[in-house]
């Protein structure tokens, strides 16, 4: 049973308050919050502000995506913005072991992040570090985008990968996550989803989180 992250990017921020309580109250593991700066993905996101106002309402598993140039920069800022899980993008960090080691120093778990086009392989030398990996299933930077195909073989190449390293990774979908493709999802070897679109677009989120828990 995969753990279901439903992201807060998604959802009404007239009625912020209101979707993250439902998320509270619901079968969902995590909060899936994305962070963007304009300048790696061509969107802007949340800043600390309502980061803050967010751990303030959320009682799950923050679960904090940098979609961010230079990441190393905010890193005691997020922490004290209240999250529990912080992946910074391979393709946004240069000295990604230095940065993965100094989350983990602050008490946060450790992930990154890969676009649809960066290869699995590449985190060989860094994956007894790393609690989890998100694999990007759309191009970063706007949801309700087009579920990309290649993933379940990136999903399974990745699992591989972590046994040959007798590693505790996990294996995090982010990106056109639905209930038609969940389930090959988690056969594939993916352990978290996240979901956006699915989630708040539905006459009843806390319906389709409780269905996508059952897979």
């Amino acid at each position: 049973m995969a753990y279901i992250a439903p992201s807060v990017l998604s959802a009404d921020f007239g009625n912020l308050e209101r979707d993250l309580e439902m998320i509270n109250s619901s079968q969902a593991d995590w909060f899936h919050i994305d962070v963007m700066d304009g300048m790696f993905v061509p969107n802007i996101s949340f800043g600390f502000p309502v980061l803050n106002a967010i751990n303030k309402v959320a009682k799950k598993t923050k679960d904090v995506h940098l979609m961010i140039e230079k990441p190393e920069r905010y890193l005691n800022d997020f922490k004290n913005a209240g999250a529990d899980i912080l992946s910074v993008h391979y393709e946004a960090s240069t000295h990604l072991h230095r940065t993965l080691e100094a989350i983990k120093n602050l008490d946060m778990k450790a992930g990154i992040a890969l676009n649809p086009h960066t290869s699995v392989d590449l985190l060989e030398d860094v994956l007894s570090i790393v609690d989890l990996v998100v694999i990007m299933s759309v191009n970063p930077g706007f949801g309700g985008q087009k579920f990309i195909e290649n993933t379940y073989d990136k999903i399974k190449k990745l699992k591989e990968l972590i046994l040959k390293k007798s590693a505790s990774t996990l294996i995090e979908i982010d990106g056109g996550v639905n209930l038609q493709n969940a389930s090959k999802l988690v056969e594939c070897g993916a352990d978290v989803l996240v979901a956006g679109n699915t989630v708040f677009s539905s006459e009843n989120p806390t319906e389709t989180i409780a269905q996508l828990k059952l897979i």
